[in-house]
């Protein structure tokens, strides 16, 4: 239950009678001078004041109605919360602030943003957790999962997914867009998996011609065609007692689809030019980033090889959805390079930062990758500036992130989701909403519209 702040009296039948939205921008007013900010149930910035702007260095009209800063975020478990970030400012000695932030609700209980004010720190001697802010080098913590990095919520319900499907013997199929970390996802099924000392193997449909294809997942024996001069083992012979990774299952054709039904239901199968079928015991976990259901309906995929393929399904959210990741993967990447490379990188530029976090990422943690390697390419000395972004970050802007659109979910994966997110959370609306991404309003909604 959220606590209420004790009203007296005499100010409750004061304030009975003021116009409130007035009042609250004359309060706001007076409080400019102090750190005083604002953000809403998405953690976009609606305030920034001007001592905000002295304290951090960042302007009220290049930040406001864009997501803060993680550093700044106020979540809804951050009520009457104390904190002290510290603030690499190019140019300038480290500085840090006190962070005391209170949250705030609607008329409905529903979270809808929160206060944060900002305070210099005048005693160096007092103990306080920091929170290190993302244009300076963070600690060393990493929170993630068998090699998949995040702090958000919905990530965290994939990671929940991942270690009980490993415990089991189903088939997984894992949903996302390119770049977002499908194959990470399935080799970590695997390294938890009883399977784990056996091969993980790989492979994507998209890459290969259908006889190629046909070749390389099941094999052929000496003669079954031209250049075919001794037997080939296939992937699933090799990946024995393992786990074999489909990518871009929905790219298989409709020939290789019957042949993988019948390794599914059957456990054997027939190399290319063979006449007898080979017992196999390999876990299949498949990837797409298409919808199976849309494939199925335009009828480019079987339905039984869908329900067969899709018996643990696992919705990885794309990077412009967990915007907290965006600064925790960066200095993970940066980390690596500063090992590996002659250049080491200890702060990002502000400028820099921002124009990192405001982007879409449509290539997602693998465009991100990318992108740090090229900072690394092209730029020298310790600090990552905007100038050393590829070129893309640094043309004008035609469009906000909020208009790439990359295969939305349809209805029954939604559907299905939702489920998965209630189940997860023991029924707690809250929880699950926030396993999705959703706002607790937009997930009733759509409750509503499923009939869930």
């Amino acid at each position: 239950m959220k606590q209420e702040k004790q009203i007296f009296e005499p100010l409750s039948n004061w304030l009975a009678h003021q116009p409130m939205q007035a009042l609250f921008l004359e309060l706001l007013g007076l409080c400019d001078s102090a750190g005083l900010y604002i953000v809403n149930q998405d953690q976009q910035i609606v305030h920034w004041s001007q001592g905000a702007e002295q304290l951090s260095g960042l302007k009220s009209v290049e930040v406001a109605g864009k997501p803060c800063l993680p550093e700044y975020a106020i979540t809804e478990d951050s009520h009457h919360k104390t904190q002290r970030i510290k603030l690499c400012k190019m140019n300038q000695p480290d500085i840090e602030l006190q962070k005391i932030t209170r949250i705030l609700y609607d008329q409905d209980g529903i979270f809808s943003g929160g206060l944060g004010l900002l305070l210099p720190v005048s005693e160096p001697s007092v103990k306080m957790p920091l929170a290190e802010v993302s244009i300076g080098m963070p600690t060393p913590e990493k929170p993630g999962f068998q090699g998949l990095l995040s702090r958000s919520p919905a990530m965290q319900a994939v990671f929940k997914i991942i270690q009980n499907a490993a415990e089991t013997e189903a088939t997984v199929l894992a949903r996302g867009e390119s770049g977002s970390g499908k194959e990470l996802v399935a080799r970590a099924i695997h390294n938890l998996s009883a399977r784990r000392n056996a091969p993980f193997l790989a492979i994507n449909c998209a890459a290969l011609s259908s006889s190629l294809l046909d070749s390389e997942l099941f094999g052929h024996v000496r003669g079954a065609f031209t250049g075919a001069v001794k037997d080939h083992s296939g992937l699933f012979q090799r990946a024995q007692g393992g786990t074999l990774f489909l990518d871009e299952v929905a790219e298989l054709p409709l020939e290789l689809q019957a042949k993988l039904l019948r390794v599914i239901q059957e456990r054997n199968y027939i190399p290319v030019g063979g006449d007898r079928s080979i017992d196999v015991d390999v876990r299949i976990v498949a990837a797409t980033h298409r919808s199976l259901r849309e494939e199925v309906k335009m009828g480019r995929f079987r339905e039984d090889l869908m329900y067969r393929l899709r018996v643990v399904p696992i919705f990885i959210p794309p990077l412009r959805e967990r915007r907290e990741d965006i600064s925790l993967l960066i200095w993970h990447f940066i980390g690596q390079h500063n090992v590996s490379s002659f250049r080491k990188i200890e702060k990002i530029d502000p400028q820099a930062m921002r124009t990192l976090l405001d982007y879409a990422w449509p290539g997602n943690v693998r465009e991100l990758h990318n992108v740090v390697e090229y900072a690394f390419a092209v730029g020298r000395g310790t600090t990552l500036r905007w100038s050393e972004l590829p070129p893309e970050f640094r043309e004008p802007r035609t469009a906000s992130p909020q208009a790439v659109q990359n295969s939305p979910l349809s209805a029954a994966d939604e559907s299905a989701a939702i489920r998965q997110a209630l189940e997860q959370s023991n029924g707690m609306v809250t929880q699950a909403a926030r396993l999705l991404g959703m706002s607790r309003a937009t997930f009733w909604r759509k409750r509503k519209v499923y009939g869930i």
